[in-house]
């Protein structure tokens, strides 16, 4: 009897949850980021793939909210470039050139970041590389699919190298944020980019988990942020087209790398570029699989890889 109302209990202190968790959401959305923005003005921030794209573009931001940037690249030119962009805005910024795809080299140089500014605060795993082939499982050199894995994380566990780096500090300090950056096709797979939704779902998955770990472990103050956008306009994805611009834009790269730092500020879980995903991916849980097929062939997700280009990628 007495375990029959302990059961009472935890149900109605579950539903009751639920229901003030939900609101909180519901509240939350029309509320200006202004309001709700954490200040991490002084924190150290370090982001991979910061020589290029959105890499660049959120670590200038971040300079511009007053943080200090570690800023990671295999590209030192690029590297050095953002340095200078962030410097220019006052910012201290230190570069390191760095090859993700080892693992040795992500424990050394994180070691010599440790030595040079001490902890990190926020951690942003950005870089990522993509093929855009069709049938690429068949027709890719093996070796040319697991760089690519290797640099988008599956195989390679990249994410596990920088988490195992730099949460510990984080944990002890019960203090700090990682922002996994993933993709809408980490949610979605897509015509096209097998080994790109392949490693893109393992991110989505990396980070959730990640989250329920530390919830699990009382690291309240540890947050992660999933970012799943639709395709951004910073040559990565160059060729790649929408059906229906108005619904399912490409995404221009100043406007992705704004929203992704006000997720952060706002210490927000998962956030999906454009807000109309929210939609599409909600209803991918309740319809049947034909009339997804059918839905992404009518709104052009199953024909945006048809002309890509993208970055020139080099073979090994």
């Amino acid at each position: 009897m007495a375990d029959y109302m302990d059961l009472i209990k935890e149900t109605i202190v579950m539903l009751l949850s639920l229901i003030f968790y939900w609101l909180k959401a519901i509240v939350l959305t029309f509320v200006p980021t202004s309001l709700q923005a954490k200040n991490i003005s002084g924190e150290t921030v370090l982001v991979t793939g910061a020589g290029s794209g959105i890499g660049r573009l959120m670590a200038v931001r971040f300079a511009e909210l007053g943080c200090r940037l570690i800023l990671w690249d295999i590209d030192s030119k690029g590297n050095e470039e953002t340095a200078r962009q962030c410097k220019s805005v006052g910012a201290s910024a230190r570069t390191y050139t760095v090859d993700l795809s080892k693992r040795d080299d992500i424990y050394r140089v994180a070691s010599q970041v440790k030595q040079d500014t001490g902890d990190v605060d926020i951690l942003v795993n950005n870089a990522g590389i993509v093929t855009g082939k069709k049938f690429y499982i068949i027709v890719a050199p093996d070796n040319m699919i697991a760089k690519n894995i290797v640099s988008n994380t599956l195989d390679s566990k990249i994410y596990f190298w920088m988490c195992k780096a730099f949460l510990p500090g984080m944990m002890e300090r019960n203090h700090g944020h990682i922002v996994n950056i993933a993709s809408s096709a980490g949610l979605l797979g897509v015509n096209g980019l097998c080994d790109y939704c392949a490693s893109k779902f393992g991110a989505v998955g990396f980070d959730e988990s990640l989250r329920f770990e530390l919830e699990m472990l009382g690291k309240d103050g540890v947050h992660t942020t999933a970012v799943c956008p639709f395709y951004i306009s910073t040559g990565m994805f160059e060729g790649c087209k929408t059906r229906v611009p108005w619904l399912l834009p490409i995404l221009e790269p100043d406007f992705a790398a704004n929203r992704i730092i006000d997720a952060v500020l706002c210490n927000q879980k998962v956030i999906i570029l454009p807000r109309s995903l929210y939609f599409f991916m909600g209803l991918k849980g309740i319809i049947p699989t034909k009339v997804l097929s059918i839905l992404c062939l009518y709104f052009g997700a199953s024909n945006s890889m048809d002309e890509f280009k993208g970055r020139v990628v080099k073979q090994e």
